[in-house]
């Protein structure tokens, strides 16, 4: 009875492990993925019949609380849209500072420089609850801009575009930081100021 109770549990578990239920399975919530997939500027340009041949490329992972899709330094390989679910993107400093730069949630989407380079990952990517996330590998899409050059140079330039505005705001967050270290500085130097005046 007991060798046949810990045989349903390892079966229960196994059932349960994100590492062998629906790995790469193709997605079954085809309008929820349609309707996500569309609203992203660079499939916009797309007929019926390309947006069907793109969607055959997609694949569905689901991921469980602190698992990770993928980790920084790793080769980009794919792009991810997020179906369900909630992920962080985090950056290694060092041994010791780990930093979590954005927070994405149903319909975000990331890994695209990945689709426009061969880098490496420039950050982890950190499932926070049961997570459904569709992924659209590089080949596979290099695959479909081979076939639609003209289409493809358009979702190129969709994804470009999506990078300079997302370089543009970490640009002005940057200037933001900065001018907030410079009104620290500037009040904690006229701070001592005011403390050596009363001093003397």
């Amino acid at each position: 009875m007991e060798e046949n109770s810990n045989k349903e549990l390892l079966n229960e578990e196994m059932t349960h492990s994100s590492f062998w239920a629906n790995i790469f399975k193709r997605p079954n919530k085809q309008s929820e993925l349609i309707s996500i997939f569309s609203s992203l500027i660079p499939f916009k340009v797309l007929s019926k019949k390309e947006f069907s041949l793109l969607l055959s490329f997609v694949h569905n992972r689901n991921y469980v609380p602190g698992e990770y899709i993928f980790y920084q330094n790793d080769p980009g390989i794919g792009f991810y849209v997020i179906l369900e679910g909630n992920v962080i993107i985090q950056r290694k400093v060092n041994e010791s500072i780990t930093n979590t730069i954005s927070r994405l949630s149903k319909g975000d989407f990331f890994g695209e420089l990945a689709l426009s380079d061969n880098h490496k990952r420039t950050g982890s990517a950190l499932a926070t609850d049961n997570c459904r996330i569709a992924v659209i590998f590089k080949q596979d899409l290099d695959d479909f801009i081979s076939k639609f050059p003209k289409k493809g140079v358009k979702i190129l330039e969709g994804f470009n575009h999506i990078i300079a505005i997302r370089l543009r705001k970490l640009n002005d967050e940057v200037l933001a930081l900065q001018d907030k270290l410079n009104n620290y500085k500037e009040s904690n130097y006229e701070s001592g100021d005011k403390e050596n005046i009363s001093a003397h």
